[in-house]
């Protein structure tokens, strides 16, 4: 009866899906239609990162391929230039355009105008695959997204900016632009957290967003670290508060024989005067709680310069005021990580010279904004320079006796920026005695990642032998001048900051078990659960029966998704977690997680339940549970039903180990892994046997387990092998098996 219910559901489907195509043909017309879209937030059939997912109709386009449409390989390549950096399918620079001129579908196009989109927003991808379903004119397309609603808005911009190239109509890509770097700005990760993130992916160590801003949690589970842009979970907050506290900071700094300029708090401009007169012109005046050099004021030596760089400051930070010792010599900024110095860069002063004609607004962009290095936003080094907007820069015109609008005489120069940006590499310059000043600051804050800004005529020498002096000490500093440096070497900072957080030979991973097929699979991952978690470890568990930590229910059965399963990754307590995954979830969310220590494939079964996704055939859902393998760690462990010849087949793709199991040891998966040395678990004489090799050891007697559980010996096998290769003793693992409850309304697994 069960074959036959399954036969009748396939013949409705097969009915249904050829009712659609029929009423398709009847009303094809030249368009794109976007059917579904789909956000794939982890490993999935088409790639190991988060993309989307579109079936897209290209209706009458069917019988269009590009080659066909007259002028849309030229205006294509003309609107959107940088697709000859498209590899495609040929794997070749300019492949995509090779296709696009020989002849191409629209799903096609669409998936590389996208990826363009994205690429000309700021956010960098190159992934994406476009595919035929069984329903003529209907494709499945991915593409590779680092957030989504940027990937979903780049989708619904490209299908719009295809169709009119294939009706030869106008289209605003500037517009579109504007507003997908706007997105891009706003929705993605700042560029030094960003880079953070990308070293830690290098090293294998997985990263996840907690929050729509720069929170992001490196690893899983209890060996999990957090940072929050350069900040991480061991910054602590009094840390930070001593570093935002400048005159604080000064005097723990001098204290333990830091070189600091001597200063003072004030707040009013004439205190601002009074407490230069006392420590002696020329002086220095900045906001209390400033940052990036905003509301600074340097080698001031008269009142009415004092009092005007007071108010400034004062206007910038809304409370107190700093004056202090001006200290001669460039500013720089030394990156500390732990107890190194990781990179360094210096400040140059912005000059003018006039020319007779023009004003100094003028010279500045000819003579300064010039410089391809400037811009606005933070793929630039260095800031573009607006001598008639910024306050700092005019009391700086003003103190020469000079506004924005006044026209310099030939050959006379004029100071528009003191040590503005500082960008400038020298970390191989740095003075050892320098580095280890830095670092002894860093450490009497309490900062882990410090930013540390001195002030010195030359990095190379000892402070000590130029007067210079440590002006300050900030928590969460930026790491966009060692990224990209306006001259010199980009430094690694990222790897730097990983390093201090993971050391080297950590990979901030818990172990992970992935179940994925039809039989037995819910059971399987509890009995490998309880073997976990009598082991000693607090694991966290995500099947069908719920979501639980320990023995203890979170989310109720039928409720358990990728966020639930995310869940599990995030709590700091668990130590091992096991996921059940089903082909519906892999194939509309995705894996909860990056990569797994051993992945277990029961069969290719359940194939008749996701007709609506375009799944038939027997070798389709072996595409869709070979993700379960795909995401093995080299050091993991594949486990295979020896008995699924489709199962079999996934031992290929594993890049770890492979552990068959099966009711009969003279399976041909069995025999030759044996032949080769390799452990494998089969039934004999009712006692599931573990070999390795030619050596055996018989484990436990099926008669001796509880009926429910003596019913699946299959599914009894594989979670023996899934507790194998997690390394457990077959002692604990016997006594997990027998002291396992298989109802899971009762509170252990």
């Amino acid at each position: 009866m069960q074959n036959d219910s399954a036969g009748d559901s396939a013949l409705v489907t097969a009915l249904e899906t050829a009712l659609v195509t029929l009423l398709r043909q009847m009303t094809k017309k030249k368009d794109i239609d976007l059917l579904r879209v789909t956000h794939l937030r982890g490993p999935n059939i088409w790639t190991y990162r988060p993309c989307i997912e579109v079936w897209v109709d290209i209706g009458e386009l069917e019988n269009f391929p590009s080659n066909l449409i007259p002028g849309l390989y030229e205006r294509l390549s003309n609107l959107l230039p940088g697709v000859v950096e498209h590899r495609c399918g040929v794997g070749v620079r300019g492949g995509f355009l090779q296709r696009l001129r020989d002849g191409t579908y629209a799903a096609h196009i669409l998936e590389h105008v996208v990826l363009e989109l994205q690429n000309l927003a700021g956010m960098k991808t190159g992934f994406g695959k476009a595919r035929e379903t069984s329903t003529p004119g209907v494709y499945k397309m991915a593409f590779r997204t680092r957030e989504e609603q940027i990937g979903r808005t780049a989708l619904a911009a490209g299908r719009d900016l295809l169709m009119a190239l294939i009706e030869d109509r106008p289209y605003d890509l500037d517009a579109t632009l504007i507003i997908l770097r706007d997105m891009v700005d706003s929705r993605c990760l700042g560029p030094s957290t960003a880079h953070i993130v990308d070293a830690a992916n290098t090293r294998g160590i997985p990263s996840m967003r907690l929050t729509d801003g720069n929170l992001v949690q490196l690893g899983y589970g209890i060996h999990q670290r957090r940072i929050w842009t350069a900040e991480t979970d061991q910054t602590s907050a009094v840390a930070e508060s001593i570093s935002r506290d400048k005159d604080l900071t000064k005097s723990l700094l001098s204290a333990c024989g830091v070189p600091v300029p001597e200063g003072r708090m004030v707040n009013s401009a004439a205190e601002a005067w009074e407490a230069a007169e006392d420590i002696g012109l020329p002086v220095a005046v900045k906001p209390y709680d400033g940052n990036h050099g905003r509301g600074v004021s340097l080698d001031l030596d008269s009142k009415e310069g004092v009092e005007a760089a007071y108010y400034l400051a004062h206007r910038r930070c809304g409370g107190s005021v700093i004056v202090e010792q001006f200290i001669p010599g460039n500013e720089h900024r030394l990156l500390v990580v732990g107890d190194k110095v990781v990179a360094a860069a210096a400040g140059e002063d912005a000059w003018v010279t006039g020319d007779g004609t023009s004003n100094i607004v003028g010279l500045v962009d000819r003579q300064i904004n010039v410089d391809p290095r400037r811009g606005e936003s933070e793929e630039y080094p260095l800031n573009t320079v607006k001598p008639d907007v910024s306050a700092e820069i005019i009391l700086e015109l003003e103190r020469q006796g000079l506004t924005a609008f006044d026209v310099l005489p030939v050959g006379q120069r004029a100071l528009i920026q003191r040590n503005g940006n500082v960008a400038f590499d020298v970390t191989e310059k740095v003075h050892p005695e320098v580095a280890e000043m830095a670092v002894l600051a860093a450490r009497i804050v309490g900062l882990d990642v410090a930013g540390i800004d001195l002030v010195a005529r030359d990095i190379s020498l000892p402070l000590s032998a130029q007067r210079g002096a440590i002006i300050e000490v900030n928590a969460g500093p930026g790491l966009l001048s060692h990224l990209k440096p306006a001259n010199g070497e980009p430094r690694p900072v990222g790897a730097a900051i990983v390093e201090h957080l993971f050391g080297t030979e950590e990979s901030g991973r818990v172990p992970i078990v992935g179940v994925a097929g039809t039989r037995g699979s819910a059971l399987i991952a509890r009995l490998v659960a309880w073997c976990i978690q009598i082991s000693g470890k607090h694991v966290g568990l995500a099947c069908d029966d719920g979501l639980y930590l320990d023995s203890r229910q979170i989310v109720k059965a039928g409720s358990v998704d990728w966020d639930a399963g995310q869940r599990l990754l995030i709590n700091r307590s668990v130590e091992a977690a096991v996921f059940q995954n089903a082909g519906r979830a892999i194939l509309s969310e995705g894996l909860a997680y990056d990569k797994c220590d051993v992945g277990v494939v029961t069969d290719v079964d359940g194939r008749e339940d996701l007709g609506e996704f375009y799944i038939y055939e027997p070798d389709q859902m072996f595409a869709v549970l070979r993700t379960q393998v795909d995401v093995i760690l080299p050091s993991g462990t594949a486990v295979l039903n020896a008995a699924e010849p489709l199962v079999v087949e996934m031992a290929a793709l594993c890049d770890g180990q492979v552990l068959f199991y099966g009711l009969d040891p003279h399976l041909p998966a069995i025999v030759s892994s044996r032949k080769d040395g390799k452990r494998v678990i089969f039934l004999r004489d009712g006692n599931v046997v573990l070999a390795e090799g030619s050596h055996e050891t018989a484990f436990i007697a099926l008669s001796s387990l509880k009926a429910r559980k003596a019913a699946q010996p299959e599914a009894i096998m594989a979670a023996v092998a899934a507790a194998w290769a997690l390394d457990i003793s077959p002692e604990l693992i016997g006594a997990g098996l027998r002291t396992f409850d298989s109802n899971p309304s009762i509170t252990n697994y």
